[in-house]
């Protein structure tokens, strides 16, 4: 078990975003790394802005979770990446549960 981060985003928060990221690699050899972990470890990247190498041990290693980066934010035919899809719908989530509305960005 590690350790928790500010960063860090709950396991039913990530049920709702799982679905999008593992529809970004194709299915061949059982997966070896919690996705979960990986995002967490993203999140931290994203929200420390730390350099890849100083993404703490306790996250997947960082060259692991920089693959991952760089297949969630590609964009494909102008469509938004799948990080971005998935963080708009981790957004939109919170603001419907704090009683507020989705952002007109959001939307999209």
């Amino acid at each position: 078990m590690r350790k928790k981060y500010p960063s860090d985003i709950t396991r039913n928060q990530f049920e709702m975003i799982i679905s999008i990221l593992k529809g970004a690699r194709k299915s061949t050899n059982p997966r070896k790394v919690d996705l979960y972990e990986v995002f967490c470890g993203l999140l931290y990247i994203l929200k420390s802005g730390c350099q890849w190498r100083m993404l703490p041990s306790d996250f997947p290693n960082y060259n692991t979770v920089h693959y991952y980066f760089r297949i969630w934010s590609e964009q494909v035919n102008g469509n938004p990446s799948l990080l971005e899809r998935c963080m708009k719908q981790l957004v939109a989530k919170h603001r419907t549960d704090e009683g507020r509305e989705k952002n007109e960005f959001l939307h999209n």
